[in-house]
């Protein structure tokens, strides 16, 4: 590591503000805070200093979505060799769904790096290490088989307009991941839902699908038993799937053997992640606690007055499925988007969790409403905020006039 930190040492003079090729120094520092920690202090005004900067929260966040990240990987390789009922080894399955998810990986990376790259160059700053994290985040939220050029454009559309237009990172309104999603869920709808998007169905020539094969996701298929009724016998082979022993099984949700978004599925990894991020103090356990909490409350009413089967569905179970646990560790929990206050923090979670579940049951034609919640939470975390620190200052008023 020492020979490439010669290597930044000797070109830095090259890219600074009187050098010869300074219009590359954002792209240098760039490139050189990813591998290194910065060696620059404040010097002026007044700062919190403390042992853990942006970079290393950001670093601590990816480590704790890997496990996700790389499950999601054999998750790929798995279904894809299940679809035309080929025998496969883990490893098969794993570098099969490595060489589909690096591609995105790369692609989300490079076109949103280059946009902060170019805003860097034109406000003449140092590139900030906010996108670290969302270029992660933006590929395992998406199915495997999206184009890559749609991934780049929702990537872009993300970083500019969710982030930039507000100033960049720390000055965010919504969440930059989120952004991307639902910018190509609204402009490409037909490569974002749909029963084969799921799993990558391009065999080999001549490959058939083995009988049966359906590569719909666990609420794809809860959304056809909306109008049908309780125990109504057209939807009885639906709900089976999520029996005992089923493909949408309890068990299967939680250690994520089911088609879904890539980094999506498995609920147990995702929780092992969440558990990582609050004992490093990065992740906020009261937004967690409180968005679990609020998607439960949801799930229990629509269960006590069910007039369908997925109303009818286990409150627990409706919980597993979907993005509903990716969301409240990964995506709720952004320190920029989310509420800030003490207070804010349990009550932005619950109504995040809360309306999530409502919206995916009550609106069948898109059966997944935690990114919808999360992000109109997003917009309504700074009125939170204040109406929780007018709250404080009215108590304390009191307090002190009665002193």
């Amino acid at each position: 590591m020492k020979f490439v930190q010669n290597i930044f040492d000797k070109t830095r003079p090259l890219v600074e503000k009187e050098g010869k090729r300074n219009i590359l120094y954002p792209l240098h520092n760039a490139i050189e805070t990813m591998a290194f920690v910065p060696d620059h202090t404040t010097h002026s005004g007044a700062h919190v200093r403390d042992a853990i900067d942006l970079k290393r929260t950001m670093i601590t966040v990816i480590f704790a979505m890997v496990p996700a990240l790389l499950f999601g990987m054999w998750n790929i390789g798995r279904l894809h060799y299940g679809a035309f009922g080929e025998e496969s080894t883990w490893l098969d399955n794993f570098l099969f769904g490595a060489l589909k998810m690096l591609p995105l990986i790369t692609v989300t990376y490079a076109a949103g790096l280059g946009v902060e790259i170019f805003f860097a160059w034109k406000r003449n700053h140092a590139v900030n290490e906010g996108f670290l994290v969302s270029g992660l985040l933006i590929p395992m939220i998406m199915p495997v088989d999206i184009p890559l050029w749609m991934v780049a454009v929702s990537t872009i559309f993300a970083v500019l307009i969710g982030k930039e237009v507000f100033g960049g990172t720390g000055m965010n309104l919504l969440n930059p991941a989120l952004t991307a999603r639902a910018f190509a869920f609204f402009a490409y709808p037909t490569w974002m839902s749909g029963d084969q998007i799921w799993i990558n169905t391009n065999g080999e020539e001549g490959a058939q699908l083995v009988d049966g094969y359906s590569g719909a996701t666990a609420m794809g298929e809860l959304a056809t038993t909306v109008g049908q009724g309780l125990n109504n016998p057209a939807t009885e082979t639906v709900m089976a799937q999520f029996g005992s022993g089923g493909t949408y099984s309890m068990m299967n949700t939680f250690l994520g053997l089911i088609p879904g978004s890539i980094g999506e599925t498995s609920a147990l990894l995702i929780l092992l992640g969440g558990l990582f991020l609050v004992f490093k103090g990065v992740g906020s356990w009261k937004i967690m606690l409180s968005f679990l909490v609020g998607g439960l409350a949801m799930a229990t009413i629509f269960n006590a007055f069910a007039v369908n089967e997925f109303m009818g569905l286990n409150p627990i179970h409706q919980l597993l499925i979907g993005g509903f646990m990716f969301g409240m560790v990964f995506m709720a929990t952004d320190p920029v988007s989310g509420s800030q206050t003490e207070t804010g923090k349990y009550i932005y979670g619950f109504l995040a969790g809360f309306f999530g579940i409502m919206i995916r049951v009550f609106n069948p034609a898109y059966p997944e409403g935690i990114m919808l919640a999360i992000l109109f939470m997003n917009v309504m975390a700074p009125l939170i905020d204040h109406y929780v620190v007018e709250s404080n200052i009215k108590r304390r008023s009191k307090r002190l006039a009665n002193a």
